[in-house]
């Protein structure tokens, strides 16, 4: 740990880190300096000098010499023996001058009013002011910082400056936030958190009448300007400039920490409740160590279904075909029932992906003590093959390093991975690591946002990723570049898996892939010379067949170069589901149990289950819905099995296909209603708060399950809480490090795992099943990124909103078009099974076979915002292969 700092802020002596600014140093020993534009975790910017102070720095001869001027604390590094000042006659007046000319341009009747504490918001204003120039019909009244600071500055309540109204049209047509810059005070906090932090300068200082003010930096509109929705802007902006559309006169009554039910990131978030119990507003935790302070548009502006009324209110019962409402002991007792009937193989439970810990734990527990099965899995389990070697080649089956641990990766390899999408505050650390000097080789034949931040962005042949990953580690080997001592000494079984590369013969490599031998061996170089180099994949692009090979090259690849758990290294397998690793955790698999502990029989899961069903071995299902699985690849396989049971049981918080099917519907919480416990992608246990009080007759999952199993004569499902579940279930977590419930409850934990490094051979040769068909001969990759100035995107209003429109352009090989007798520019159009695009073709050096198209991510964000569903961030399309044909319009 570096040495603190020693200095004196108004006569008190404090300690800070090295490097800090003056602001920083006071404001982590409880002292408040005032400030607008200045903002934790962003360069220092010095904009609004309302921060100055006085500063004086000690000298060799043990004298002082003072700073000149009045600094600005936000701008100026302290040093040790530094003596500051923050509240002198001169910088309060000094001060009160700024404040007077930000408030000269801002509406103020009420900030420097000494009637602020009686005037209510519907009272007349004694004083006249008008309605427009009053906080009481500002979005942001009563959090905002601008009124706060004035309030402590204690400013009068006239000015010798006249007021002068910009009177400047609001902002409403673009998605989700509205925009007054009659509020701004030009701060540039919103500017630089989309450039700093999220990487991605959607926003910008214009000039419009001599007047500074903030504007998209392309175009008109957020949708073409490359905007990703994460609502940054809206967290710093100090004033009511920038804020949510929904709910924004809302006032929060109660606030409440949780954690977001949309991706594996595990971000916390900090959800505002208002009287109504209503869930208004989601502010990410800045001091929160998983997503620090970030937030996607998942989690700021995909949260109101909680407040959806359309809900399942009591437990429903089908009579005659039809469901009814019921009573819980009514519907308990069936199905305890019913259920009795079904012990043994012919019973699978599925549990939600947005299940909690607690959930999981009781879900598997009830499976194979209650049910005497071992047929159960998690809605979100499609992808298990990423998953299926960790355990045996490093010890346990989740990443190795921490998501901010990124930060000091020198070298990124990211394979198959729409990362910005569907890890959405996993890629703020990559893009800032690249924008500091990172380099970064994407392995994806579609264009997401990062590969346009890469370095080498490779395009191999369809499903032949594992091949191109095995023809790098030749060339390591051949170049003797691979970590020889790491390899050798650390890891298990290096001898037989480098006898076993020779079969990656560079030239087979090469005409296998589509990528040059020349390319092979510059990764090799590029990869074997990285001080630090993370590998992150979800294989999206790749069949099922290999990905298991191709896991299994990627964790060869890390090891190999010894990038484990080093600082600014690691393996991150990306998983979709929320929860997906706490599901695995409590053993919520049918291939092993509660701590990854041994099974006598693997049951049946989720790729079987319509199989199953189908031949009868499957009666009785039990799905835990919360309506996760519904537009998923694995909504698709349940719904084909719905048919076919005898018994169906489904927990669900809104009516759907599987909840119609039924025979028994429980009632079931949403994540703003849960109490529990959710692990996120780097093993770090969080906290799910209930935010909002029951609204109706529903109930958490894992009770639901309690109540069942006692039904049914067991005695040790007796839980008074999620905390004494959870307590059960800690032992199996494996840790090596002591797990602490209060600690989770306050910031989270990280578990830590034993680990076991060894290399397993490649498998090369593999019999796969072509994607493409005599129908539809051709592989579509579709790709989205945040913006592209050679677009020909037009905005059109419609029903006065922005709306975005384009050509689309259809990229295809030029061999591939002269066979299908389509030219440079010629309007096509590209069919598959329901699936239809329209636009114009474009050729180049593309695979031959494959058809591209790049979509532009505010048309999606279009579709989503206008979706009708209670939560429409579920139907988010997902970027996979489709087969298709080519045809020309008559």
């Amino acid at each position: 740990m570096t040495e603190k700092i020693n200095l004196t802020i108004d006569g008190k002596e404090i300690q800070a880190q090295p490097g800090s600014m003056i602001i920083q140093a006071a404001m982590d020993n409880g002292m408040y300096i005032p400030y607008l534009c200045y903002y934790p975790g962003m360069k220092p910017y010095g904009a609004c000098r309302m921060c100055v102070v006085k500063a004086e720095a000690p000298t060799p001869d043990g004298s002082y010499r003072s700073l000149p001027g009045s600094p600005a604390s936000c701008t100026t590094p302290i040093s040790e023996g530094m003596r500051v000042e923050t509240n002198t006659d001169e910088l309060i007046s000094l001060r009160k001058g700024i404040m007077e000319l930000l408030i000269s341009e801002h509406p103020h009747g009420c900030l420097n009013c000494h009637r602020i504490d009686l005037c209510g918001p519907t009272d007349v204003c004694l004083r006249h002011v008008t309605v427009n120039d009053r906080c009481v019909t500002c979005p942001k009244n009563e959090r905002c910082e601008l009124k706060d600071t004035v309030r402590y500055m204690e400013m009068e309540l006239t000015t010798p400056l006249t007021y002068n109204n910009r009177h400047l049209p609001l902002e409403v047509k673009d998605p989700f936030w509205d925009m007054d810059m009659n509020l701004c005070i030009v701060c540039s906090r919103c500017v630089r958190a989309c450039d700093e932090v999220r990487v991605d300068q959607a926003i910008t200082l214009k000039e419009r009448s001599g007047r500074s003010i903030i504007g998209t930096s392309k175009g008109i509109s957020l949708l073409e300007s490359g905007c990703e929705f994460c609502g940054a802007c809206i967290d710093v902006c100090p004033t009511g400039a920038i804020v949510e559309r929904d709910y924004k006169w809302d006032k929060a009554e109660v606030k409440t920490t949780t954690t977001c039910p949309h991706c594996p990131v595990g971000c916390q978030t900090s959800l505002d409740i208002n009287k109504r119990n209503k869930l208004i507003r989601s502010i990410p935790v800045r001091e929160a160590e998983a997503n620090q302070g970030m937030t996607c548009f998942k989690g700021k502006f995909g949260l109101d279904y909680a407040n959806n009324r359309n809900r399942i209110k009591t437990p429903l019962i089908k009579k005659n075909g039809e469901l009814v409402e019921a009573s819980w002991p009514e519907a308990l007792d069936l199905v305890a029932s019913k259920l009795s009937q079904f012990k043994g193989n012919s019973y699978s439970l599925i549990s939600s992906d947005r299940g909690t810990n607690e959930d999981h734990f009781i879900a598997q527990k009830f499976t194979r003590q209650i049910m005497q099965s071992n047929n159960i899995d998690f809605s979100s389990n499609t992808n298990s093959e990423i998953f299926d070697n960790l355990s045996s080649m490093i010890g346990h089956s989740s990443a190795t390093n921490t998501i901010w641990n990124l930060l000091k990766t020198d070298l990124f390899v990211i394979v198959s991975s729409n990362i910005t999408e569907q890890h959405n505050v996993l890629g703020v650390p990559i893009k800032q690591a690249i924008s500091k000097g990172s380099k970064a080789i994407i392995i994806d034949p579609r264009e997401t946002e990062l590969s346009r931040f890469a370095d080498h962005w490779i395009k191999p042949n369809i499903n032949t990723e594992h091949i191109l990953i095995g023809g790098i580690i030749r060339s390591i080997i051949d170049q003797s570049l691979e970590n020889h001592d790491f390899a050798s000494k650390s890891c298990e079984n290096f001898d037989e898996f480098r006898s076993s590369v020779w079969d990656f013969d560079l030239s087979r490599v090469s005409k296998e892939t589509g990528v040059s031998q020349e390319e092979i061996q510059d990764l090799a170089k590029t990869i074997s010379e990285s001080t630090a180099t993370s590998f992150l994949y979800s294989l999206d692009t790749i069949s099922s067949e290999i990905k298991e090979s191709t896991s299994t090259a990627i964790i060869d690849l890390a090891l190999l170069t010894g990038n484990v758990e080093n600082p600014g290294s690691g393996i991150y397998p990306l998983f979709t589901g929320p929860n997906e690793q706490g599901a695995r955790d409590m053993g919520c698999v049918p291939n092993f149990g509660p701590g990854y502990s041994h099974i006598s029989e693997t049951g049946i899961g989720l790729g079987e289950l319509d199989n199953a069903c189908q031949t009868g071995d499957i009666k009785a299902l039990h799905i835990i819905g919360n309506q996760a699985s519904i537009s998923s690849e694995s909504g698709q396989k349940i719904k084909n099995a719905l048919d076919k049971v005898e018994f169906l049981v489904v927990h669900e918080s809104f009516e759907n296909e599987f909840t119609a099917k039924a025979d028994v519907v429980f009632p079931s919480s949403l994540f703003a209603e849960k109490d529990g416990t959710f692990t996120n992608l780097e093993r770090r246990i969080h906290k799910v708060n209930p935010a909002l009080g029951n609204k109706f007759d529903e109930d958490e999952d894992w009770r639901i399950l309690c109540q069942l199993a006692t039904r049914m004569g067991a005695n040790n499902f007796n839980y008074s809480n999620s905390e004494e579940v959870f307590k059960e279930l800690s032992p199996f977590l494996l840790s090596t490090n002591d797990i602490n419930f209060q600690k989770i409850s306050q910031s989270g934990q990280i578990y830590s795992v034993k680990r076991k490094l060894k290399f397993k051979p490649i498998n090369i040769s593999l019999n796969l099943n072509s994607i493409s068909s005599d129908e539809f001969p051709m592989i579509l990759t579709r790709g989205r990124i945040l913006e592209e100035s050679k677009s020909d995107a037009k905005i059109q209003l419609i029903n006065d909103k922005n709306s975005i429109t384009r050509n689309e352009i259809i990229e295809l090989n030029s061999q591939d078009a002269l066979n299908n007798n389509i030219l440079e520019g010629d309007s096509i159009k590209i069919i598959g099974d329901n699936f239809e695009l329209s636009g114009i073709a474009h050729l180049n050096g593309i695979n031959s076979g494959i058809v591209s198209t790049t979509q532009l991510f505010g048309s999606i964000i279009e579709k989503v915002q206008e979706h009708k569903t209670e939560d429409p961030m579920l139907h988010f399309d997902q970027l996979n292969l489709i087969p298709v044909r080519i045809e020309k319009p008559e």
